[in-house]
């Protein structure tokens, strides 16, 4: 990425040297009656500005982005330096091109009252991306959704953000379906954004529900599941339920939250549900459900005199 910045500085500075001699000495040439003087000035002249911001684009944004490990820092930090850069650069190639830096800016201004309301859609997707950028409901990486959307943050750009869509209309079970959704950033500012995978608190709570009849020993049934649901996930479950107490704490809301797996028992018309509660990464939610669902069914099946399954048209 250096080497690329230097490069197009050096260009840059080629073509500035020959600006300056074309300024200096002229150019007699013509063709069809025009002098080829102002517009080859002109032409070297944007050239070497805009290959001199995008070689300090390059040259700063390797610098920054060598310092910064975290993958979600590095594309914030590409994008910022995109926009401050790419705006730099346009100023100084209007201002060249008029020959006037003042009344450049207020033109700007001019225009910039007209493009408030022509584009209007495009301004609140930028106004929805600092929204982003500043308060942060969601980054890359994050699982997330926006209105009837799924899936991972792949990117953020300026007007949208790509999602790699989970379940939707192919497939289910929180599965990716293969699909990348582009979603329109001013939506964060009219709509609910739900982040699975937030900063501080990067698991959520599953439920994994059990169907028996109402001839099963409730009692039995319930220790039996808390017991399988400990011994594949009960230390994890307790050390990130400890950071999601550390997390809870350093805000006003006051829950109750259990370090273990739990069970909670639904009535129903003609069986009972059983409902485990547990603590699990949203990206692992699919497989330790089914792992769970399997362990369970297996003990559950072993004592059939104490546990019994529904059966009959009503189930």
């Amino acid at each position: 990425m250096r080497h690329t910045g230097l490069v197009s500085l050096l260009a840059a500075l080629v073509l500035y040297v020959g600006s300056r001699v074309v300024r200096r000495f002229g150019l007699d040439e013509t063709v069809l009656g025009v002098a080829l003087g102002g517009p080859t000035l002109l032409v070297l002249s944007v050239a070497a500005i805009a290959l001199a911001g995008y070689g300090a684009y390059r040259l700063v944004g390797g610098a920054l982005l060598a310092r910064t490990a975290n993958k979600r820092r590095r594309h914030d930090v590409r994008t910022g330096l995109r926009l401050v850069f790419g705006v730099l650069t346009l100023v100084a190639a209007f201002g060249v091109v008029t020959r006037n830096w003042l009344s450049v800016l207020f033109s700007l201004g001019v225009v910039g009252v007209a493009v408030t309301f022509a584009l209007q859609q495009p301004l609140f997707s930028l106004i929805g991306w600092l929204y982003i950028v500043t308060k942060r409901p969601y980054q890359v990486g994050d699982r997330v959704a926006i209105e009837d959307t799924r899936g991972d943050v792949a990117s953020i750009d300026f007007f949208t953000t790509e999602v790699w869509e989970i379940d939707g209309e192919l497939v289910s079970s929180n599965q990716p379906s293969g699909r990348i959704v582009t979603v329109p950033n001013s939506v964060v500012l009219s709509s609910h954004v739900v982040n699975f995978y937030g900063e501080g608190v990067p698991h959520v709570w599953n439920e994994l529900s059990v169907q028996v009849a109402y001839e099963t020993d409730l009692a039995f049934a319930t220790d039996l599941m808390v017991e399988v649901a400990d011994e594949r996930i009960g230390d994890e479950m307790a050390t990130h339920v400890a950071e999601y107490r550390d997390r809870l704490a350093e805000t006003p809301v006051e829950l109750d939250v259990n370090d273990r797996p739990t069970v909670n028992v639904v009535q129903r018309e003609s069986w009972i549900e059983l409902r485990l509660r547990y603590l699990v990464h949203p990206r692992r939610g699919t497989r330790v459900r089914n792992d769970l669902y399997r362990g369970i069914v297996d003990r559950f099946t072993d004592h059939p005199e104490r546990v019994q399954f529904p059966v009959g048209r009503n189930r």
